[in-house]
């Protein structure tokens, strides 16, 4: 098993918590992370219908098999019993439970009415670079990472990525789609997701989004939501420091995963990935990923923001790191050239006081008189926050 990053904190946090919550995409690997973690802590799926039903008809009489604790996973079916849960981490005191769900709709809603206080909350997403690498994997070029993606049965049982994800796609639209709310038109609704994957890294216009998918704004809304619900997409919002300038206010759309991406736009090979028009997009997604990752793998919901003024002068990427905020551009070419700071030099012109970073597509890291120029290779290094 690929040693997780995550692990750390869960293990920390669960000598402090009574109960731990993991959730994640389908497929991220949370169920052998906690199998692992927790060996001697019965394990309980509640996928398995018969299982399931067991569990909502007799709550009480179910998690009295299980006193002293266990691993329940796919949580998101039976969230009512959060409730009973309560009640036993309240009156027991040596009681562990760890939950695992693939949705992360009802889950915060659910812990934050019955289980305040009583449980940490942790969020797994497939692999990282660093992950990878300490796995073994190497890449011949960022173009190869981008269409495999991240997904850790890619790697563990070396399944093309033409085979796994069009079917990992319709088994999110079967299983978490429908428990989520109950969409009739399975393919409308991953005709949406495509056009989405088609506007990966680009201002989330809803009224453009619908049109094209024939479907109302409100509904565009809705089911962008449940993909956001599901970790299929995020939104990535802008910062609004006022710089006397007009701000873009509208968020930005990326993908968890860019192999899913890969797959919604019809790319079946690393080198459809080189010469597409989305290139650039995909691989700005791909480093945004690894920042969401490093803070989730930290145990802080924290996302990086961008920024954009009316006239289009815009910052692909801010991190807040110490009390402060790193400009990153992130660039797709291969070649060093000196205008990749532009943005970054106008910025701190306006009143932004951090040294920026350029995130590439070459191999080399380089200090320049503008700042760091990181390959996307040493990105896991974590140069880029002075660690």
């Amino acid at each position: 098993m690929i040693e997780r990053i995550l692990a750390k904190k869960i293990t920390a946090l669960a000598q402090k918590f009574p109960v731990v919550t993991l959730t994640g995409p389908r497929q991220s690997g949370k169920t052998t992370l906690v199998k692992a973690l927790f060996p001697d802590l019965p394990y309980v799926s509640l996928e398995e219908p018969d299982i399931r039903q067991i569990a909502l008809s007799d709550p009480r009489g179910f998690l009295a098999n299980f006193s002293r604790g266990a691993v329940l996973d796919e949580v998101q079916h039976t969230p009512d019993l959060f409730s009973y849960l309560q009640s036993i981490v309240d009156n027991t005191s040596n009681a562990q439970f760890i939950l695992s769900g693939s949705s992360n709709f009802l889950l915060p809603e659910k812990i934050s009415q019955t289980l305040a206080g009583r449980s940490a909350v942790l969020h797994l997403l497939p692999f990282s670079l660093l992950e990878l690498k300490r796995g073994g994997f190497t890449f011949e070029g960022y173009e190869d990472l981008i269409f495999k993606g991240q997904y850790p049965r890619i790697y563990d049982r070396d399944i093309a990525p033409t085979d796994f994800y069009p079917s990992y796609i319709q088994t999110y639209v079967e299983r978490d789609v429908r428990l989520i709310k109950n969409i009739t038109d399975a393919n409308a609704f991953i005709q949406f997701t495509q056009l989405c994957a088609g506007r990966s890294g680009q201002l989330l216009n809803y009224a453009s989004l619908a049109n094209d998918a024939g479907i109302s704004p409100n509904t565009a809304r809705a089911w962008i939501s449940i993909l956001e619900a599901s970790y299929i997409v995020y939104r990535l919002h802008p910062y609004h420091k006022n710089f006397n300038k007009r701000l873009v206010k509208s968020p930005k759309l990326y993908f968890y995963d860019t192999g899913l991406a890969c797959s919604l736009l019809g790319i079946r090979s690393q080198e459809q990935v080189n010469t597409h028009f989305l290139k650039g997009a995909l691989f700005e997604n791909l480093i945004i990923n690894e920042f969401v990752k490093r803070a989730l793998n930290r145990g802080e919901r924290r996302y990086p923001y961008f920024w954009r003024d009316s006239r289009g002068d815009e910052i692909d990427c801010l991190l807040a790191e110490r009390n402060t905020l790193i400009p990153v551009e992130i660039k797709s070419g291969k070649t060093a050239v000196s205008s990749y700071f532009k943005n970054i030099n106008y910025w701190r012109r306006l009143g932004g006081n951090a040294e920026g970073y350029v995130v590439y597509g070459g191999d080399t890291t380089l200090r320049t008189k503008d700042g760091l120029l990181l390959s996307w290779r040493d990105i896991i290094e974590d140069k880029i926050f002075g660690d």
